[in-house]
């Protein structure tokens, strides 16, 4: 557990905009800033980030808090996990108490599999440069790949040696388990129960993490032997789902923002040759099929992406088929190709790096005319094969949520293929149409089955759950924001004074027992708070481990509209503002929801009064009744002449 003082410490030098900035595209927009959310696929920014208050809203998914839960929600780290990137990010050392072994080994289960993972990429990277194995055959293989030291030691390439249990025993003796060893792939299980490498006899790629640190290897053997794979990869695990993975994106995400552009390449010698001729703004899916949840990492930095094609054209026509899907996210996509045998890495050495940059600048072209022209290559003078072609590119064009976009292609198109723009927009509404009706029939299935509830039941009686009044609800949240935002303010109101608000309305509230599950654990939490002579605030709260506290402080202290200043001016309306009378806001608050309270009460007595076997239960109920009567007369009394006039 990581102690108090640290994450003090790791707080108070975050900067949010810094941080989150590292993972979206941020606007300055007045105090705050906003962008696209990178939790949902959206054109219109709804992404809030405040840097005075130190938290982000995002208005689409609900989602908010401080740059900790951001990396908890974006990246999937747990709260100790989110806390030492932001460590590492600004140079804090972490100081952590002792735990019981069990509970550590499972809290920091994918930790483990990062820092195995981490030692392995260490020892792959010193049998390279450091061991005569490594130096004649792994490093004599990047140096004749054309591969620079710099490049070597920035994606800290490596070396496995040819021997069977080689990292293994060395991993064993420096005490890593075997659980983790062979969990991250790194060592593999014999029948008999010992383990050997993965990776022996291969030069190592090792495959960073979006906060950089190393999830996994591809292997890359310099064996003849076609029994042989070419390439090993990492096993899935916890710690590495290749298809939430972008090799090089880690290096490349500042370029990518700056250059507004991310050029997308298959391998990794690919990303490692462009790099070297000074284009930094490349990834590659690394030998998979690209992913929706790929060409999402792509769409935080940018909504430009040109692909580099290899000059196979086997290999082009089958790529066109996967590709439509980046069109779908909304991205703007053009298509680079080479001449027939060359892949970027092969051309980039090749020709240098003069020649290759002037080659995508000249030959970049949007994906739709790109796929048209590849496609009609092949037709010749077959009307059914031509007419299949047609239907291909329009149901690309289909997939381009931009209406604007999709109409300029279509004119395009028509030119291109020949063909009435009119019989073109035809097949595009249709499919559009039916596209429509079949995510409608998706969306009405989904939502009968989201009613059904886990067990069997007689679907004429109806499932009820139970939760606070929505009245009830609303008035203590409305005590959890007067705290956040006014509890540390002094009152200065005729009969009250030399007192906090926070300290006063925990105090009147003694007696009531809130309902909604995180006001009830709020106020517990501020009431601890206070009587350990501490005034909380706001930042406390966003920065608490607990998500339904961060969440609720987050909802409370944002919203998504925010008035103009020259609103009076413009308009010559007043707006109420509730710190014009901060007795009547505080006084008002805490009386309502007593009012509430005590009505809650009256109804419970009510039906008490109503089931009552004999006299004597009936008068004791009465007389509680009665007093009731008389705090609930009181209450609107106070409202009434208090807050009222």
């Amino acid at each position: 557990m990581i102690i108090k003082s640290t994450i003090d410490r790791i707080m108070e030098a975050t900067d949010i905009v810094e941080v989150i900035g590292e993972f979206v595209q941020l606007k300055k927009r007045g105090a705050n800033y906003v962008g696209l959310s990178p939790f949902a696929n959206e054109r219109t920014p709804s992404f809030t980030v405040s840097p005075a208050k130190g938290i982000f809203k995002d208005f689409s998914t609900g989602k908010g808090g401080s740059a900790v839960t951001f990396l908890m929600e974006l990246e999937k780290f747990s709260y100790p996990e989110a806390l030492k990137w932001l460590a590492k990010k600004y140079g804090i050392e972490v100081e952590e108490t002792v735990e019981a072994p069990e509970n550590r080994e499972e809290e920091l289960r994918r930790e483990s599999l990062m820092i195995v993972t981490a030692y392995a990429a260490k020892f792959f990277h010193e049998s390279l440069l450091d061991t005569d194995e490594g130096k004649s055959i792994g490093l004599s293989y990047f140096k004749e790949r054309g591969f620079s030291t710099e490049i070597i030691k920035k994606f800290e390439l490596g070396y496995s040696p040819d021997q069977w249990e080689a990292f293994t025993s060395s991993a064993l003796k420096e005490g890593y388990k075997e659980q983790f060893l062979t969990e991250s792939g790194l060592s593999v299980k014999r029948d008999n129960g010992n383990l050997y490498d993965r990776y022996r006899g291969r030069v190592m790629f090792p495959i960073h993490n979006f906060t950089g640190r190393i999830i996994a290897f591809g292997g890359r053997t310099l064996k003849k032997d076609k029994n042989v794979p070419k390439y090993v990869n990492s096993p899935e695990s916890d710690i590495y789902h290749k298809s939430n993975v972008l090799y090089g994106l880690y290096f490349a995400k500042k370029a990518i923002r700056e250059d507004d552009n991310c050029y997308l390449v298959e391998g990794y010698a690919d990303v490692l040759s462009v790099v070297q001729a000074g284009i930094e703004n490349v990834v590659a899916s690394s030998g998979t099929s690209l992913t929706v949840e790929q060409i999402k990492l792509i769409s935080r930095f940018t909504k430009n992406i040109t692909i580099l094609y290899d000059g196979d054209a086997a290999g082009i026509k089958a790529s066109l088929r996967g590709l439509d899907m980046i069109l779908e996210e909304g991205l703007n996509v053009k298509v680079v190709s080479f001449p027939e045998g060359h892949d970027p890495d092969s051309y980039v050495r090749s020709v240098g790096t003069a020649a290759f940059k002037k080659h995508i600048d000249e030959n970049k072209k949007d994906f739709i005319l790109f796929k048209a022209n590849t496609l009609l290559k092949d037709v010749g003078n077959d009307p059914i094969k031509k007419a299949g072609i047609i239907r291909e590119i329009v149901e690309s064009i289909a997939k381009i949520p931009d209406s604007i976009k999709a109409s300029v292609f279509i004119k395009e198109c028509s030119f291109l293929l020949q063909i009435d723009e009119r019989a073109l927009l035809s097949e595009l509404n249709k499919m559009r149409q039916a596209k429509a009706k079949k995510d409608g029939q998706q969306q009405s299935s989904a939502s009968r089955y989201a009613e059904m509830p886990d067990e069997p039941h007689f679907f004429d009686e109806p499932v009820i759950i139970p939760e606070p009044a929505k009245e009830e609800s609303f008035q203590e949240k409305e005590i959890i924001r007067l705290l956040l935002l006014y509890g540390s303010k002094m009152i200065d109101w005729d009969g009250i004074a030399n007192t906090y608000i926070g300290p006063f309305i925990i105090a009147e509230l003694g007696d009531v027992t809130f309902e909604h599950a995180v006001c009830k654990m709020f106020v517990e939490l501020y009431r601890a708070e206070v009587e350990n002579g501490v005034l909380p605030e706001d930042s406390h709260f966003i920065h608490h481990p607990d998500k339904g506290i961060v969440d609720i402080t987050v909802d409370l202290l944002t919203s998504k509209y925010t008035l103009s200043d020259n609103w009076m001016d413009m308009h010559g309306i007043m707006i109420h503002d509730e710190t014009s009378n901060m007795k009547a806001t505080i006084l008002g608050a805490i009386f309502h929801l007593k009012k509430h309270k005590v009505e809650k009460i009256l109804e419970g007595l009510r039906t008490e009064l109503k089931n009552a076997d004999n006299q004597a239960d009936q008068e004791i109920l009465l007389d509680k009744y009665i007093r009731m009567k008389k705090v609930e007369k009181s209450i609107s009394d106070f409202l009434g002449s208090v807050i009222i006039k």
